[in-house]
């Protein structure tokens, strides 16, 4: 059992029109805050446009997360919007990973 928050960040290509994954996203981070009480947000890479970045902080239970977050990809179509690969990277505070506490 994991100790701590755990912070989600999943960046990808953005292959379509600005707009429609502005719209997108949007519709997604709604969709994960009403599933998950979770408030996302988006960045976009400051060098390079088309590499975004959502950002889900404070998750408490990371593995249902995990599964709610894949299944409202899937549900939004949002691969639909980048080259297809979204990486998930999982973080944790640095006590929490130091004392063997973090997933």
């Amino acid at each position: 059992m994991s100790e701590g928050a755990t912070h989600f960040y999943v960046w990808y290509t953005v292959t379509a029109a600005p707009e429609d994954a502005v719209a997108a996203v949007a519709a997604l981070l709604a969709a994960v805050e009403d599933a998950t009480g979770i408030a996302g947000r988006v960045l976009a890479r400051r060098d390079d446009a088309a590499t975004w970045m959502e950002i889900y902080e404070n998750v408490g239970d990371a593995a249902a997360f995990d599964r709610t977050l894949a299944m409202l990809v899937r549900r939004h179509d949002v691969a639909r919007i980048s080259d297809g690969a979204r990486h998930v990277e999982r973080f944790a505070a640095l006590t929490d990973v130091l004392r063997g506490g973090a997933e």
